[in-house]
């Protein structure tokens, strides 16, 4: 079996980081950041213009009809450059669930309510997907209108982390929503793309380390050239592989075990990278104008969001428990 990409999907990815250098780069994220907008409607519909959203909706329907693998390239290509929104949600609601109107075109944004946790950019959305507890079967609501709006009225804000990730506690209850067939499938899908996030973060800032490394000069030589800082890279590229290789396998298999480890080594790759950049930048890294300290305090958001450590701990766990059970079983 073949497992290196094709040309299409090659071509797929080029396209995307195309677009959003182009139309996301340094100079607008730092606009974004001092204007304190984290969704920007404008660039949202040039998302759905592209496909991004509709990617996996069928051609029939108005989308492009491609997979899961397909949809981890974009998301990755997303986590490089540090677009935010909640990209994942709406674009699950547009090709996944399609239960909510304009979200496959970039014409609504659709946030997920993950039972006890915050809310990423709730005042921003016009739609809020609704999840039920971490097991098997458990429900799912899309909360739109006059539901909506009651929520974000009695929400409260949170600090959050991520500058350009506004946090909200809802404190009213989600009953009054549309029933969605179940909560499970969305989690694991949304699980996988926010690690294909997390390690198109980490491959970024690999990238980052290693051309300081190059740059940067110390008793009349590059700090590259110090063994401390070359095992430093080295380590970082190592995590960012192993993580590759998780993300795209589970791309390809969809098994609730593989996406559950592939989350795991995204959300370490993703953090540890940034904190070895941050070393390797030295105290320039921590400060407001390099952008490595945004990496790290996205990382740190995004793996407490669809799956967290203990969650996906617990699965890998539990299909441990049940393929020995299954090996004690056989004659």
């Amino acid at each position: 079996m073949d497992f290196q990409l094709s040309d299409d999907q090659r071509a797929l990815r080029a396209g995307i980081r195309e677009l959003l250098t182009g139309r996301f780069g340094r100079d607008r994220m730092r606009a974004a950041l001092d204007a304190g907008v984290a969704v920007d409607r404008a660039m949202w519909g040039e998302l759905g213009a592209a496909g991004f959203f509709a990617l996996r909706l069928p051609e029939a329907d108005g989308g492009v009809g491609l997979g899961l693998p397909e949809s981890v390239l974009l998301f990755e290509e997303a986590g490089r450059v540090l677009l935010p929104g909640p990209l994942a949600a709406t674009h699950l609601a547009a090709g996944a669930v399609g239960a909510v109107k304009g979200a496959a075109d970039g014409g609504a944004v659709v946030a997920v309510l993950e039972e006890g946790r915050p809310v990423a950019h709730l005042e921003a959305a016009d739609a809020l997907i609704a999840l039920g507890p971490v097991r098997p079967g458990g429900e799912a609501r899309v909360l739109e209108g006059d539901a909506l709006r009651e929520l974000v009225r009695t929400a409260r804000p949170v600090r959050s982390l991520d500058p350009l990730t506004p946090l909200h506690r809802v404190t009213a209850g989600v009953g009054d929503g549309a029933p969605l067939p179940g909560a499970t499938p969305l989690r694991l899908e949304g699980a996988l793309l926010a690690a294909a996030e997390q390690l198109g973060s980490a491959a970024r800032t690999t990238e980052m380390a290693v051309q300081h490394a190059r740059e940067r000069e110390q008793f009349g030589s590059p700090i590259g050239a110090f063994q401390a800082v070359k095992h430093l890279c080295a380590q970082m590229l190592v995590r960012a592989e192993v993580a590759r290789a998780a993300v795209y396998a589970a791309a390809v298999t969809a098994d609730p075990a593989e996406i559950a480890g592939a989350k795991l080594l995204a959300d370490e790759a993703a953090v540890r990278n940034a904190r070895d950049c941050l070393q390797v930048h030295g105290g320039m890294g921590f400060t407001w104008e390099a952008d490595v300290h945004l990496h790290l305090k996205r990382a740190w958001l995004r793996a407490g969001e669809w799956l967290r450590t203990a969650e996906a701990e617990e699965a890998l766990a539990a299909d441990l428990c049940r393929v020995h059970a299954c090996d004690a079983g056989d004659p």
